[in-house]
């Protein structure tokens, strides 16, 4: 049997990262208006069990963000990349960097889980609290 083998194209690769770009803009936007939801729960509950998940959930936050700022400099780093390629005249991508962008492209799906359950725990949380 004969393997089939897929030719990525740069301008594809271009459009994923812009879809990728796009979603890690929108969890920016939304981890922004947790925290505030977060600023109001402080001033409204002082029980220390509320303050401590309070805490938990800023935390969680800040290490999203933080993760978020990792996958997009991932992206840039691999526009680089594809942007090198094509002024080189080369339209299809190589064997490493084809590697790089399916790892790249599991880290996204692993990431809307896990961005996914936090988000369904925050909103049971403020379904409680607020």
């Amino acid at each position: 049997m004969e393997k089939v083998r897929e030719v990525l194209y740069n301008k594809n690769l271009h459009f994923e990262h812009q879809i990728w770009q796009s979603e890690l803009a929108f969890w920016e936007d939304e981890l922004k208006s947790f925290n505030n939801r977060l600023s109001e729960l402080v001033t409204r509950w002082t029980k220390k069990e509320v303050l401590v998940q309070l805490e938990h959930y800023q935390n969680e936050f800040i290490l999203h963000n933080g993760i978020i700022d990792k996958l997009k400099e991932e992206i840039e780093a691999h526009e680089i990349r594809i942007a090198g390629q094509t002024q080189t005249g080369q339209d299809a991508l190589d064997t490493v960097m084809t590697k790089k962008h399916f790892k790249f492209r599991d880290k996204m799906e692993i990431q809307r889980h896990i961005y996914a359950d936090l988000k369904k725990e925050f909103f049971q949380f403020l379904t409680k609290y607020m």
